[in-house]
């Protein structure tokens, strides 16, 4: 990737593109309706600004919380993930979000009426017998730090439960609400991201996030995630005029430290670094221990160079 036109993403930078340059312009949307570990949603308006500013249908196949999406607010999208259970709670919300609010009162209520630790388990325990979007919705809304961990063995959650507590049914209510109104353009499919990205055309749109291979590993998907194929199916896409952003492991501990990935040359056209932050993930691997020097940035990858 020597070719590539790198630019480090800075406060100062982001501002300068969007007074010097035509670029595509949101604004920042922080009100998550799932705790997701790895949800882009904070830096999503600076992800979005490298989009293309017109492209047909938009496809996410990593949809997890789908940060990228809530902010974007496409009028025509595919947004899949193989997560039948994730899928249920996003279908759910399309075609009847009165009901996602009714299983998140549900166990709020539970939870209010016993030992909050006790519940959760109980939930957990629910969810691991027979997976299903209304257990899984309220996990990700009160297990540590929005960390959604499965046992490679079994395939069984195991995050513990949070120090917080759970938001209050009247305010998730409205994070429904303005969700609802954020993804009726999508549609909402159970797909494997090469069945999904293969759908696209020339002209659309592809951001993937994908399960980042050094960090996530202890990720739901992350077990059985395969970079080359990804990246194969990507080279795809470029090939019949298909747009596409990826999001992939960048610098960790402050920028000593470069992921190695065997991105072909060629293949992407700009490298863009995201600052992220601390890792959620790291502090959960640390037992919360104090995370200096453990900052992270991602790589912003595209297959495309009409950025600006």
């Amino acid at each position: 990737m020597t070719h590539m036109k790198t630019i480090q993403d800075t406060a100062q930078l982001y501002l300068f593109q969007i007074e010097q340059h035509k670029t595509r312009q949101v604004d920042p949307f922080n009100i998550s309706l799932l705790k997701w570990i790895g949800s882009k949603q904070r830096v999503a308006h600076q992800i979005i600004s490298y989009f293309p500013l017109d492209y047909g249908t938009y496809y996410e196949p990593f949809l997890g919380s789908g940060g990228i999406l809530g902010t974007l607010i496409p009028e025509n999208a595919v947004a899949s993930d193989t997560f039948a259970p994730l899928i249920q709670i996003w279908q759910t919300l399309k075609k009847s979000p009165e009901k996602v609010k009714e299983w998140y009162r549900e166990r709020w209520e539970q939870m209010s009426k016993g030992s909050k630790v006790e519940v959760y388990e109980q939930i957990k325990a629910s969810y691991n017998r027979n997976p299903n979007g209304a257990d899984l919705l309220f996990l990700t809304r009160s297990c540590y730090g929005g960390v959604v961990r499965f046992r490679k063995a079994d395939g069984f959650m195991s995050t513990p439960c949070g120090v917080h507590n759970p938001i209050s049914p009247q305010s998730f209510g409205r994070r429904v609400d303005e969700w609802h109104k954020r993804i009726l353009g999508t549609n909402f499919l159970q797909l494997d991201f090469e069945e999904a990205m293969n759908i696209a055309k020339a002209g659309d749109l592809i951001y993937c996030d994908p399960p980042y291979t050094y960090s996530q590993a202890i990720l739901y998907g992350a077990q059985t995630f395969s970079l080359e194929r990804l990246l194969d199916t990507i080279a795809s896409c470029k090939a019949k005029g298909v747009s596409v952003a990826l999001s992939i492991d960048g610098t960790k501990r402050s920028g000593n430290m470069i992921c190695d990935l065997p991105i072909p040359d060629g293949l992407f056209e700009y490298e863009i670094m995201i600052d992220i932050g601390h890792s959620m993930l790291k502090r959960f691997q640390m037992n919360g221990k104090k995370l200096d020097g453990e900052k992270v940035s991602d790589r912003l990858l595209l297959t495309y160079q009409n950025i600006f």
